[in-house]
């Protein structure tokens, strides 16, 4: 991997750690005890890797800045800094300013100063004292008595030493002495490395007088030992290198120490997952000490007891009970980050999108070598490619299924949102999530966040009510906002609605007439009014807001949604609240299609929102009265011959297609019904882009073109066709009452 693919790694992976900080940070204001720990400490571990990554490609700025926010939540976790609203915001703040910074890296710019909210942090750093002791702290005791300082380690507690001295408890061998060893003489060893500060000798192994043996040596010591600058505990080690088989010597560590060995543990690279190595190289533990405990778990695992090494490491104080805790997180992040690594390969979306667009290219070649094989008369040939046809199938549908992500990832920035924009209208509200899980085309994805954005702070600003107004109205003090996410007729469906004051259609239509969009007596339905909101620099807003007012933003919500094939419906009660529906169809790829013929022209219907096929009847009429009694129900329709001038006679017998699109239904005139196929979606060229009613184009396997039929837009027209006529028959009884019964609809 060269170094600009190795960058574009680095900032996906950033921008998806910052997204984990971000929920995490949301989170903790609402958590306590052991789950606000958790979440403390995703916040750290994403700082932590965010730092890591950004120093292998020399981003010192972004290594100096995490580092500082990395250093005030190690604090926060360890419970040293008391989580109030104003750390959180900075946390907040540091958030998006490292998103900033990777911004400006990537895009070849001045990243912006972190010189104001560095010092904010330092603050934190050097002004904040322990909330609560820690329970390292509260189990050590230091006992001051006459003869000096003694460490006590309660039963099934952590041991640790409480002062800046090293602690060592030393039992000789029984053997010591025979061996030619003079115990005093390490005891003076020692004091050349340092000062010996306290030493008790320990009389507990003393026979009785008659049972004891003048070659044999019962003594132990305990003793505090401040060691030179540059003595570690290796160093402390080898003084009893020669007696370390024959007897037994734990070394414990001053706090200064152990706080060393964690920094160490976590700024490890991303490498070992043994947990003994991890604790040697951060030198907590030495390789002897890991041998002695190896050799233990060996033993206990002989008599068939399986003892973790980390508890053995603790109950045979040969480490730090912290350090262990640490080497622990270390080598989780390490199993977790391997897993991440073997389940998830990070592809490029350009590949991808050549992936998509060769399945295609197969689907239209297999299309064709089906046509070829059914005009041969060849059985054998015809079932051999009937089973090639459902490779292709597979193989499309696995492809698609690469690029569909769960709209979940949307949703994910959206309680950052609503908690912003509330706080800065002063307003409660909680946002409720439901079908995070409903699966769309990835390119649809990054084209639905910003419209989504501005319909949840519309619903935020102009929807929820204060609480007092909340109150007068019998409501919950609290307003609500959600979004929801289901498919339905091939299509995604998302809502943002909330619980609101609901949009006033009086103030919509009059404002409407004020800005010259509809005349003052012009009839429009309830959902025309509705609609209204997305004419370019309409607003009922009284006054201009940071969040909305001016007019500029639901115009773009249609038209992004509109550039998507989607479009927008919106249900509102007075007193209730409002759910915006944006409806997109599920990819702009490959669709499995209905082809029907009107003359010699081909088109093709998405076969997700095909309903049912019927005979148009003969005696229908008028052949202005575009529409059907179907099954006690009213049915507009449109023939395609006329909406697309096909120059060609019309059969005796035509067909209408039943096509749905949300709620709503209409039927499509054709000649020939040819059945089902996968089409690959092509756009239309420049010529034609602004023909109404086409959503792109495809290649039959003849290799002729077919035309995709835009069903939303053309069941809008049905219907607003058979609207206007209604209308005009009306105006004419007004005006002639006498009106011929045949002419009413």
């Amino acid at each position: 991997m060269n170094l600009e693919a190795a960058k574009l790694v680095f900032y996906e992976e950033s921008y998806e750690l910052l997204a984990a900080m971000e929920a995490a940070l949301l989170a903790v204001e609402n958590a306590a005890g052991p789950e606000r720990g958790e979440h403390l400490n995703a916040m750290f571990r994403a700082a932590h890797t965010i730092k890591g990554s950004a120093g292998l490609f020399g981003l010192n700025d972004i290594v100096a800045f995490t580092h500082l926010c990395e250093s005030v939540l190690d604090k926060a976790r360890e419970g040293e800094l008391a989580i109030t609203t104003p750390l959180i915001e900075l946390l907040f703040t540091c958030r998006d300013h490292i998103g900033s910074m990777v911004d400006a890296v990537r895009c070849g710019v001045e990243a912006p100063d972190s010189g104001a909210l560095g010092t904010q942090l330092k603050s934190y750093l050097v002004d904040s004292a322990p909330v609560v002791p820690t329970p390292a702290a509260a189990a050590m005791v230091v006992k001051q008595e006459q003869t000096g300082p003694r460490v006590e380690v309660e039963s099934g507690g952590d041991h640790v030493v409480s002062s800046d001295h090293w602690h060592i408890s030393l039992r000789f061998g029984v053997d010591v002495l025979r061996n030619g060893m003079d115990p005093i003489s390490f005891i003076r060893y020692l004091a050349s490395l340092g000062r010996i500060v306290y030493l008790t000798t320990l009389y507990d192994g003393l026979p009785n007088p008659e049972e004891m043996d003048p070659e044999s040596c019962y003594l132990g010591f305990e003793i505090e030992f401040q060691a030179a600058p540059n003595v570690d505990k290796l160093t402390i080690e080898n003084v009893f290198e020669f007696i370390r088989d024959d007897s037994k010597v734990r070394i414990l560590p001053p706090h200064a120490h152990i706080a060393e060995y964690i920094r160490l543990i976590k700024d490890m690279p991303e490498g070992m997952s043994r947990l003994g190595e991890i604790l040697v190289r951060g030198g907590a533990l030495t390789p002897m000490e890991l041998d002695e405990v190896l050799g233990i778990q060996r033993e206990n695992a002989g008599a068939g007891e399986h003892r973790p090494l980390g508890t053995l490491l603790v109950e045979e104080r040969l480490a730090p009970p912290q350090a262990v805790a640490a080497a622990l997180d270390k080598q989780r992040e390490h199993a977790a980050q391997k897993t991440r690594e073997h389940r998830v390969v990070r592809v490029d979306a350009t590949r991808l999108d050549a992936l998509i667009d060769l399945v295609g290219e197969l689907v239209i070649s297999g299309a064709a070598a089906q046509l070829s094989a059914s005009r041969s008369g060849d059985s054998a040939l015809i079932e051999t490619i009937a089973s090639l046809g459902e490779l292709v199938e597979r193989i499309r549908d696995e492809a698609l299924s690469l690029r569909m992500v769960p709209v979940g990832e949307i949703f994910s920035r959206f309680p950052r949102v609503v908690r912003d924009a509330s706080r800065e209208l002063g307003k409660d509200i909680q946002l409720e999530l439901a079908g995070e899980e409903t699966e769309l085309d990835k390119s649809m994805v990054d084209k639905l966040a910003d419209p989504l954005v501005h319909l949840v702070r519309n619903a935020i600003d102009h929807g929820i009510e204060g609480s007092d107004a909340r109150r007068n109205l019998g409501k919950a003090d609290y307003g609500t906002v959600w979004l929801n996410a289901y498919h339905e007729s091939g299509s995604v469906v998302i809502e943002v609605g909330d619980d609101g004051g609901g949009m006033d259609r009086q103030r919509i239509r009059n404002r409407a007439v004020e800005r010259g969009l509809i005349q003052a007596d012009e009839v429009l339905n309830d959902q025309q009014v509705l609609q209204l909101v997305f004419e370019p620099g309409f607003s009922t807003a009284e006054t201009v807001t940071n969040l909305s007012g001016r007019g500029v933003g639901m115009d773009v919500v249609k038209r992004n949604i509109e550039a998507l094939k989607g479009n927008i419906e919106i249900d509102s009660v007075a007193g209730e609240g409002t759910i915006v529906r944006l409806r997109v169809p599920l990819t702009l790829a490959i669709i499995d299609g209905f082809r029907v013929g009107v003359g010699q022209v081909s088109f093709v219907i998405p076969l997700d929102m095909v309903l049912e096929c019927l005979d148009l009847p003969t005696d229908r009429g008028s052949s202005q009265q575009h529409y059907l009694n179907l099954r006690g129900e009213v049915l507009p329709y449109l023939p395609l011959r006329e909406l697309f001038e096909v120059d060609a006679p019309a059969p005796a017998r035509q067909s209408v297609v039943v096509v749905q699109y949300g709620s709503q239904r209409a039927g499509l005139v054709v000649d020939n019904l040819e059945g089902e196929l996968q089409a690959v979606i092509k756009p239309l060229g420049q010529l034609f882009r602004g023909v109404r009613g086409l959503a792109g184009s495809t290649i039959l396997g003849s290799g002729a073109v077919a035309l995709i039929l835009d069903v939303p837009d053309l069941i809008n027209r049905a219907a607003k066709n058979e609207r206007r006529k209604v209308a005009l028959i009306a105006a004419r009884e007004a005006r002639h009452p006498a009106m011929r019964e045949e002419d009413r609809p």
